[in-house]
């Protein structure tokens, strides 16, 4: 193989015997019994491999890494330790190193982790791509699916104004991330960027959210308010909100710009009679539809090694993600988007004991992942739905939901189930109705009604 091993350990002992194993088996190898002697051969561009012990004497190679690994990032480190603790295999990991290996081992276990390392060690591809990483991380969003490309589009052409935007998408889509954006490269940039939340806010709640003593409005003025989930907010705090509006409007220039987001079609729901008109129109003066991630799928290679990069800043081992576990990702419908995305990285990240993230590692995590929320989807839809209406008359109490409320609650039942059978006969309506138990011509109708978009499953 001619691959080159630096051995480390002070037991001269052990050195001989793991030298003549690697021998053995074709690589060349440099042992030493101290870690200056290591970091010399490191920081001078010598070996493919470092295999070292923990402790040589009153040094130890942990302290030793963060040197090792700024000298030579791509450089492979598989640690040996006869003080076998839960304190030495979690020093492994959050140093960076690529294996962990207890003493006593067998011979066949430290070559295979050897070949592991030569296999797997980061090439020149891959440091290009953790260069890129580093840099995207750091972008406010992360893609170059066209899906997007159209979103970035539409953010440059409103960032520079006062209008108000609506950002429809999925939970986890990345809402915020867009409305932070918009924020911070328009001219009010210099202001606060304040959030608040209107799922299920009443307008009592609401009026003093934004009115009263330090309310957003006035900590906002001159920046950028932020409306998440407004298609959740109830009819009575929307007719509130409509009538601060216009008394805003009434006192001229608007000092809060208004940014919004919904996680499901308000033009929908406001032809649903779900979603007052008057408010739609000055939510909505630019829509952005910001895409699922399912919809986008060649852009997580780069989310996937930028929240890799992230994780790492946040105190977690570096990690690389080799080919084939990106390619496995793309297999899965990440039903939380984008967020969780960046949540399952950073759980096999924390989880994984090796620098390089293996195809085996993604399966077995998303396999985990699937028993879940199997179980949690056969036994919970029910309670999910039953807990969802009881939001509903909560946020209207003490009086009644207003009138409808029984076709409202259809017509949101209704778009997703329509959606995924028009996905799942690829678009074909007499195949979908069909399967719903429905007539061709109320599915169309229903499809207009509902502004159901054919070929989306959101």
């Amino acid at each position: 193989m001619n691959a080159s091993i630096l051995l480390a350990d002070d037991d001269a002992s052990l050195r001989f015997v793991l030298s003549q194993a690697l021998t053995k088996e074709g690589f060349q190898v440099r042992a030493t019994g101290n870690v200056a002697t290591l970091e010399k051969w490191v920081k001078d561009g010598e070996g493919d491999v470092v295999l070292s012990d923990v402790y040589m004497g009153d040094e130890n190679v942990f302290d030793a890494l963060p040197g090792l690994r700024a000298a030579r990032p791509g450089l492979p480190v598989i640690v040996m330790s006869g003080q076998s603790t839960v304190s030495t295999a979690l020093s492994a990991a959050n140093t960076g190193a690529f294996d962990y290996l207890p003493k006593p081992f067998d011979l066949d276990d430290l070559v295979a982790a050897v070949k592991r390392a030569l296999a797997k060690g980061p090439d020149a591809k891959a440091r290009a791509q953790a260069s890129k990483a580093e840099k995207e991380e750091k972008l406010p969003l992360i893609g170059r699916a066209p899906a997007m490309q159209e979103v970035y589009r539409t953010m440059a052409r409103v960032a520079a104004t006062d209008l108000p935007v609506l950002i429809e998408g999925e939970t986890g889509a990345g809402k915020e991330r867009v409305a932070r954006a918009i924020h911070e490269h328009s001219k009010r940039a210099h202001g606060a960027f304040l959030s608040l939340s209107l799922a299920g806010v009443t307008g009592a709640r609401l009026e003093e959210e934004l009115f009263g003593e330090g309310g957003k409005l006035a900590q906002a003025a001159g920046g950028a308010l932020f409306l998440e989930d407004v298609d959740e907010l109830p009819r009575e705090a929307q007719a509130r909100l409509v009538s601060m509006l216009q008394t805003g409007e009434r006192d001229g220039p608007p000092k809060v710009r208004l940014l919004a987001a919904a996680q499901r079609s308000l033009s929908a729901a406001m032809r649903a009679g779900a979603f007052r008109q008057d408010l739609f129109y000055r939510l909505s003066v630019v829509t952005i539809r910001l895409p699922p991630l399912r919809d986008r799928l060649d852009d997580i290679g780069d989310l996937a090694r930028a929240f890799l990069v992230r994780a790492r800043r946040e105190g977690l081992a570096e990690k690389v993600l080799e080919a084939d576990a990106i390619e496995l990702l793309k297999t899965h419908d990440w039903p939380g988007n984008v967020r969780e995305l960046e949540n399952f990285l950073r759980r096999i990240a924390a989880l994984s004991p090796a620098q390089i993230i293996t195809v085996k590692d993604v399966d077995r995590e998303l396999a985990a992942g699937r028993v879940v929320a199997e179980g949690e989807e056969a036994e919970n839809f029910e309670q999910t739905l039953k807990r969802r209406l009881q939001r509903v008359f909560a946020a209207a109490a003490p009086d009644l939901p207003p009138a409808g409320l029984y076709d409202r609650v259809l017509a949101e039942v209704e778009r997703p189930l329509i959606q995924l059978a028009l996905k799942a006969t690829k678009g074909n309506q007499i195949r979908a109705a069909a399967m719903l138990g429905i007539n061709r011509n109320t599915l169309r109708k229903k499809i207009q009604v509902l502004g159901v978009r054919i070929g989306d499953a959101d």
